[in-house]
């Protein structure tokens, strides 16, 4: 049986990147820096209005909670990632991906059907915009999922865009119950704000009696909570989480335990492309929670890995860049 620090179940989409001017998205009215689902034939029609007039930059595997999985498992923690693909080229492509990362995965992710895609829209201030047409991930349901690593697992990871799916997030709620059984700590993203917006209700099953860890930025924590000041968005997350922690983009995080709230800061850098790095600091974040970081230290390392993913083009590192930055990380706290 395969064992595992971390079980995480997420969505499966090959991600196709563009730079975009603000006009572009205004003539597609596309609400920039969300993500809106589609159907296959409007996102073909987008694709190709994207290549007649914009910036091609390529095409990466991607899904929120694959990306956490890959930063988890590059820096050294052990992972299995729970998604379903079609039975085509994108849907190798995509497992291939994740088994090259070091990520264990079952046969059962595949299934008849198109793997999804996701054109992620980047603008000259950096911010990402995805238009998602799911494909057969949106169809994800119990038994393309192996839940055995579960039992043993550490923690359990789920990613908050499986709120639009009824039956995802039915098999979130065996997955969840797996968890409890067996003493496998929660964590959970609210993963974008139009998750928040359109699939309240869908965020609340998958929280349903809380969890160990929340990680969110810091527009889904108010628009979540239903406040206007981080401190109350705080207090009310703390009775669905013992850790809460809201991602401040450059200015860095807040982090809330119990009775200790801190702030750590962010870094320094150009920022390119912020596709992938709420995903990175979750997975990095998770990975140092699991390695018996304290949660400064935890926030800290995970500042410094989405800081270089912000930084390039593209949801992830390269495998060899996690682990140079976590022996950077090492020395420097030393």
């Amino acid at each position: 049986m395969t064992t595992v620090d971390l079980f995480a179940i997420g969505n499966a989409l090959i991600d196709q990147e563009f730079k975009v001017s603000d006009t572009f998205l205004a003539e597609q009215n596309l609400q920039k820096g969300t993500m809106q689902l589609t159907d296959g034939e409007t996102q073909a029609q987008l694709f190709q209005n994207l290549k007649n007039s914009q910036t091609y930059k390529g095409q990466a595997s991607g899904g929120s909670a694959a990306n956490s999985t890959v930063a988890f498992s590059a820096l050294g923690g052990s992972a299995f990632y729970a998604c379903r693909v079609g039975h085509d080229e994108l849907g190798s492509i995509y497992l291939k991906g994740l088994n090259d990362a070091g990520i264990h995965t079952s046969t059962q992710s595949i299934s008849e059907g198109v793997t999804g895609t996701c054109m992620v829209l980047v603008s000259a201030d950096s911010e990402r915009t995805m238009h998602t047409y799911l494909g057969i991930t949106a169809e994800l349901t119990d038994t393309q999922i192996d839940f055995t690593p579960l039992k043993t697992a550490k923690w359990l990871y789920i990613e908050g865009y499986l709120s639009t799916s009824d039956t995802a997030r039915q098999a979130v709620k065996q997955a969840r119950q797996i968890a409890r059984d067996n003493n496998v700590k929660i964590a959970l993203t609210l993963s974008d704000p139009a998750m928040v917006q359109y699939a309240r209700q869908g965020l609340d099953e998958l929280l349903d009696d809380g969890v160990d860890l929340l990680v969110c930025n810091e527009q889904e924590a108010l628009m979540y909570t239903q406040t206007e000041q981080l401190d109350d968005a705080l207090l009310k997350l703390k009775t669905l989480s013992n850790i809460v922690v809201i991602t401040l983009g450059a200015q860095g995080a807040l982090i809330a335990q119990e009775e200790q709230t801190f702030k750590v800061s962010g870094r320094e850098v150009v920022a390119v492309d912020t596709n992938g790095a709420g995903d990175a600091f979750s997975g990095s974040f998770l990975y140092a929670l699991n390695a018996n970081f304290n949660l400064h230290s935890a926030a800290e390392l995970a500042i410094l890995i989405s800081s270089q993913v912000v930084s390039q083009f593209g949801p992830r590192l390269d495998v060899a860049d996690y682990v140079k930055l976590l022996k950077e990380f090492q020395v420097d706290v030393a």
